[in-house]
């Protein structure tokens, strides 16, 4: 398979949750976000740059005050598996004493999201929860758990709405996995 062509990328991979399915997912997610934050007006961190799409078809369905800001840390550089972890943007807000959510594309090995979490603690937040718009089924634990999570994926490498392959296809409205 040639990563350098989008489209044969795309031919070549399975469809695993539609966009209505994963709009059910997001208004399902709002609706449990809401009830647990909506008296605490937190700063919600989109990690950068997969979460982008799931933050912002989540956050107009967010039904209290709340401050944006986001987090630019990434493990894969526009390849299929990760490295080591490069941080190329922390919060600009002060964090200190605030609940924080983290908003990502996917809990996969768990890595980068806990790395996260651990620095918005370092940087003073009271307490930091997370949201996933899928989280990947792997045979073996991670070292952290998503509090809220959308949608189950299988333990393949997925695609679309906001997670890419190679660099492409963030843009999808549904989700896709590479054919083995």
């Amino acid at each position: 398979m040639d990563k350098n062509n989008p489209h044969q990328l795309l031919a070549k991979s399975a469809l695993i949750y539609s966009s209505s399915e994963v709009a059910e997912a997001i208004g399902r997610l709002s609706r449990q976000i809401t009830q647990a934050l909506e008296n605490s007006t937190p700063i919600v961190i989109c990690v950068m740059g997969g979460g982008v799409v799931f933050a912002g078809q989540l956050l107009i369905h967010l039904n209290f005050p709340l401050e944006l800001d986001y987090v630019h840390a990434s493990r894969y550089q526009n390849e299929t598996i990760g490295s080591n972890l490069h941080w190329e943007s922390l919060p600009k807000l002060d964090l200190t004493g605030r609940n924080v959510l983290l908003l990502d594309d996917i809990l996969d090995e768990g890595v980068t999201l806990k790395a996260i979490q651990e620095k918005c603690l370092a940087l003073g937040a009271a307490s930091v929860l997370s949201a996933v718009l899928v989280e990947k089924k792997l045979d073996h634990p991670k070292p952290i758990t998503a509090n809220f999570v959308g949608l189950e994926v299988p333990n393949r490498y997925v695609f679309g709405y906001g997670m890419d392959v190679y660099g492409w296809w963030r843009n999808l409205p549904a989700i896709y996995a590479l054919n083995n």
